[in-house]
This record gives C-alpha cells, structure tokens and sequence, in this order.
C-alpha cells in the first residue's frame, strides 16, 4: 500500500507518482493539492536544460515543453488518488493554448491545473503557467487514463 502523500511533494515524492525521469520530468515541486479539483507546481527554469531556445538574445522555455509541464502537474493530481496510481494518463489534446510571454532562465513558474471534468478513465483541466503572477501560458487539455501495462 502507498504512503498518503504529505504536501509539499518534492522530487524523489513525484518520481513514485509520475513516470517521467530526468530530462523530461518538468515538476520540481507540488506545494497545493486538492484532489479531484486543483494542483499547484513549480517549475524552476535553470541553464542545464537540454531544450532552452533564445527568445530576445536570453535562453528560455519552449512553449511546447511549458505545456508538458502543466500536463505532468495535471497528471500528478490524477495519479495522486490511491484508485490511480497503477493507471497511466495518456495525453489526449489541447485546446485554447495560449504563450502570453516567455519563461526565461531563473524564472520560478508556478503552474496551477483545475478540474473541468474528471471520469473514472477521462478527464479535462485547465492548466495556468505564471511567472511573478504573470500568465505566461495557458490551456485545457484532455487525457484518458489507460493500465500502465498497456
């Protein structure tokens, strides 16, 4: 039986939850947790990161990978019930995506996911990125959730 999970998550508590491994578990840390309603991240923009671009000369987050990240805080909150955790999320889609402004190396973002709609094997959130409590991305996305043997 797993342990319940004690807020804040940090990384060794997200790597039992989430499948993902370094370099592309995009969580450092879970410090809100209401299950089944919302989740609250951080992601810390450092330079070792294998995928940075240059937006305006300064080494930033891709757009792309700032969403998987939101997914991956989603994700957690799905996997964080006991009846989950032997299931896997697959990525169904997004919609409504929007990159108000870039995340840039230092940067702390704070991504935030809140419950549409959440079945037994679907569901659908709404995932916020900020950084200084700025939108810097934003977007619904759809999974399903599938045996993790499959």
């Amino acid at each position: 039986m797993e342990p319940p999970l004690s807020l804040p998550l940090d990384l060794r508590a997200i790597e039992r939850i989430l499948p993902h491994r370094y370099p592309f578990l995009l969580v450092d840390r879970i410090t809100e947790l209401e299950p089944d309603r919302r989740i609250v991240g951080i992601k810390n923009v450092t330079s070792d990161e294998r995928y940075l671009t240059r937006v305006a000369g300064r080494p930033a987050l891709p757009p792309l990978i700032l969403m998987e990240a939101v997914a991956q805080v989603g994700a957690i909150m799905v996997l964080a019930k006991p009846e989950n955790r032997d299931k896997l999320p697959f990525f169904m889609g997004i919609a409504r995506a929007r990159f108000r402004r870039p995340a840039y190396v230092g940067d702390v973002v704070v991504i935030e996911a809140r419950v549409r709609r959440l079945g037994s094997r679907m569901g659908l959130f709404d995932g916020t990125a900020k950084v200084d409590g700025r939108i810097v991305a934003e977007g619904a996305m759809t999974f399903a959730l599938g045996d993790r043997g499959a």
